[in-house]
């Protein structure tokens, strides 16, 4: 369905691909930009307008709380109107959010900071949606790598926004707002350019785009889809994408969530997917929202603990490529075990570092690499694996279950380290790589 040069309307595909590709690439390097500014001394403002180092995970919990509950409302605007609109939108609704976490530091009121976090979620909704988006015209046995070449572009912003975050704090003194506040205004007005920039070169729309191809060329596309679901997830899993294909070519069902928990029931591979996807995502936040406070508490400054954060958010991003390489060539399976390996090695690492910095950082990189293997190869493997139609859906709820197990992570992480400390917060996230692990290896036993 994807692999010719020209398509029903006259739509040139690579030509297509190319600036699909471009357009999601900046908007990711301006969203990351603006996350990663705020995310850095975001545990910091919360405990100073909080009060308590018990609270000081909240901020950051309630911002993956709000990417939780906004994903399937930009899910469903996206299965409606598409990429553009939807991702635009939540770009949008971020740079509101930053404005009232700013009002609420501005007056000390935490209730206000938790609610503006919540919104500047839609940040994180918007550039994980954004992965998904690079694989809708990718052929199947290039989706890994087409979905990792999105997540890599956000390396650029998300590594210099730590650094750039003592700068954003200066600029708000002496106007009455906390500086751990600043990167939270920074991070408004990137998000207003990221969305402009979505908004004017996501043309034509990807998601609408794969589905007129899906509807107009479905011969083809039952055929090229057998192939690449084969080589991934196995004949029976092509089997059930080619069922699906006929069993909902309503618009309605569509579009419809219902029918996309139906499609992840249905595929052993897709339920792998979620766990992937939701382990690896709600280890690194749990891990990753303490670690400034630790830092913090063994006497590293501003400066110390943003080159951390960096080193993590490298180990996230940049090397998604290879992870993309990998999974495409030795198997979605493999590589979320890599993935599971990687973390447990971080939460080793980072829990038993006491005030060693230098282990600490090995740490948190370890923890942003494990992370993306487990993303790539599970977001992957979650495409593979469903019906075109149910897609959109399905990604949407993928996202919500991540973000809501995520949410509850670093909920209890504040309280962990408060009462039990550090290390006994990685011992606790190491424990819930067990079942993401077995579940991966008695599926692809089956397979």
């Amino acid at each position: 369905m994807l692999a010719g040069r020209t398509a029903p309307g006259g739509i040139d595909l690579p030509a297509t691909r190319r600036r699909v590709q471009l357009a999601l690439v900046v908007s990711q390097i301006l969203g990351g930009l603006g996350v990663s500014t705020a995310v850095a001394l975001a545990a910091v403002l919360a405990e100073e307008v909080g009060g308590s180092e018990a609270v000081a995970g909240l901020a950051s919990t309630s911002s993956v709380i709000g990417t939780a509950l906004l994903s399937l409302p930009f899910a469903a605007l996206m299965a409606r109107r598409g990429r553009r609109v939807g991702l635009t939108s939540a770009y949008a609704v971020a740079a509101v959010g930053g404005l009232v976490v700013v009002t609420g530091a501005a007056m000390r009121n935490f209730p206000l900071l938790l609610v503006g976090m919540a919104a500047f979620g839609a940040s994180n909704t918007a550039n994980l949606q954004a992965r998904f988006a690079a694989a809708d015209l990718a052929e199947p046995l290039h989706r890994a790598r087409a979905i990792s070449t999105v997540v890599w572009a956000t390396t650029i912003g998300a590594v210099l926004g730590p650094n750039i975050a003592a700068p954003a704090g200066k600029s708000v003194s002496g106007l009455g707002i906390p500086e751990a506040a600043g990167p939270f205004l920074w991070g408004t007005a990137v998000f207003l350019a990221a969305g402009a920039v979505l908004h004017l070169l996501l043309r034509p729309d990807p998601l609408l785009t794969a589905r007129a191809l899906a509807r107009t060329e479905a011969p083809r596309a039952a055929e090229e889809a057998v192939t690449g679901a084969e080589a991934v997830v196995g004949a029976e899993g092509a089997a059930r994408e080619e069922h699906g294909r006929s069993a909902h070519q309503s618009s309605d069902s569509e579009r419809s969530l219902r029918a996309g928990i139906r499609a992840v029931a249905a595929s052993a591979p897709a339920r792998v997917a979620l766990a992937s996807i939701a382990g690896s995502h709600t280890v690194m936040v749990s891990v990753m929202v303490m670690t400034p406070v630790d830092l913090g508490g063994h006497g590293a400054g501003v400066e110390l603990i943003g080159l951390v954060i960096s080193g993590h958010i490298t180990g996230m991003y940049a090397f998604s490529p290879v992870m993309g390489w990998l999974a495409d060539r030795i198997g979605r399976f493999s590589v979320i075990l890599i993935g599971v390996a990687l973390l447990g090695c971080a939460t080793a690492l980072a829990g038993t570092a006491d005030g060693n910095h230098v282990q600490s950082a090995v740490g948190l990189f370890l923890l942003g690499l494990g992370w993306s293997a487990g993303l790539v190869s599970g977001s992957a493997l979650l495409t593979d694996s469903v019906p075109q139609q149910a897609r959109a859906a399905v990604q949407g709820f993928s996202d919500l279950i991540m973000n809501s197990a995520a949410g509850v992570g670093g909920a209890l992480s504040g309280l962990v380290v408060a009462q039990a400390g550090y290390g006994w917060l990685n011992l606790l996230a190491a424990a819930l790589l067990v079942p993401v692990a077995a579940v991966t290896v008695a599926v692809a036993a089956r397979r």
